[in-house]
């Protein structure tokens, strides 16, 4: 994954419908305050922050430390750490489905902001912490 440049602005006006562009505007917000960083364009994926991944296979490549899409059925928000590190917090989220490393909100104002803070906030420091033995991660950015 790269960054491309661009300013989110862009990315966040094609986002359809309607409720992606404002759940985008307001995961804007909690991740700049989770990060401390500003959000970036990667392709069609807004990210914060930087980070070089690595698993044991030998498989590497670039990410940022946490990172969403704004997708036409449901914003998904990327977690390097995997969605089973947060069982618990996802079973008193609200309204979502997932993936292994992916959890979908078709809807922002359905889920617990203060657990998904949580979650987002474990997830990043999990990652700034160098990952695990399954994937080493070095912050860059």
């Amino acid at each position: 994954m790269k960054r491309t440049g661009k300013d989110v602005t862009g990315l966040i006006a094609r986002a359809a419908p309607a409720a992606r562009r404002r759940d985008a505007e307001a995961l804007i917000a909690l991740l700049r305050d989770i990060t401390g960083r500003e959000p970036e364009e990667w392709g069609t994926i807004i990210g914060f922050g930087s980070c070089r991944y690595r698993y044991p296979t030998g498989n590497e490549g670039d990410s940022p430390l946490l990172c969403f899409a704004p997708r036409k059925t449901a914003t998904t928000i990327y977690l390097l750490d995997g969605v089973d590190a947060h069982a618990e917090a996802l079973a008193r989220l609200g309204a979502h489905t997932t993936g292994v490393g992916c959890l979908y909100l078709r809807d922002l104002t359905q889920v617990d902001l203060d657990v998904l803070r949580g979650i987002l906030e474990r997830s990043l420091a999990w990652t700034e912490a160098g990952g695990s033995e399954y994937a080493a991660i070095t912050v860059t950015g």
